[in-house]
């Protein structure tokens, strides 16, 4: 299975560079390939018109018949047992596609979330925008460890 993080904003420039690197070394600790793709809109629009032409650059970033899961705060929360488990299940039905789509500053537009096989949330805190693909990064490593029975993870 091969997972991408298409995410709206620059990736590894400036202020993102440690959030990048911590984001690459997650990435190695994988046995599946994990890819960071971002896209920009660089004309300033109005917020409604800028989320729906960011869904569009997205969707751009999903590969051909990807499960898609968009990040929401409104989403489904999972512990990250379940989160392995929901992995784990792809896995085993053979899906090679997985890609989780990041927003920007003015999250996503509705035809994203409707398009999305999953709406996922990372809890009810709001993190920073660069920081996100590391945290689900992460939570990938996590996952693939408890499926493992790795002691990476800890309940």
């Amino acid at each position: 299975m091969r997972v991408t993080i298409a995410v709206v904003g620059r990736l590894g420039r400036g202020k993102g560079a440690g959030a990048r690197a911590l984001f690459d070394d997650y990435a190695k600790r994988l046995s599946f390939p994990l890819a960071l793709e971002g896209c920009e809109e660089k004309r300033p629009l109005p917020p409604e018109e800028r989320r729906r032409r960011e869904g569009e650059l997205l969707f751009k970033l999903v590969p051909k018949g990807a499960l898609v899961v968009a990040l929401d705060r409104r989403g489904k929360a999972f512990s990250s047992a379940d989160f392995a488990r929901l992995l784990g299940s792809w896995r085993n039905r053979g899906l090679k596609d997985v890609c989780f789509l990041v927003g920007g500053a003015d999250g996503l537009d509705e035809l994203v979330r409707a398009r999305a096989a999953l709406i996922l949330s990372l809890g009810a805190m709001t993190w920073p925008h660069l920081l996100v693909p590391v945290l689900l990064a992460e939570q990938l490593f996590r996952a693939e460890s408890i499926l493992a029975g790795h002691p990476y993870h800890r309940e």
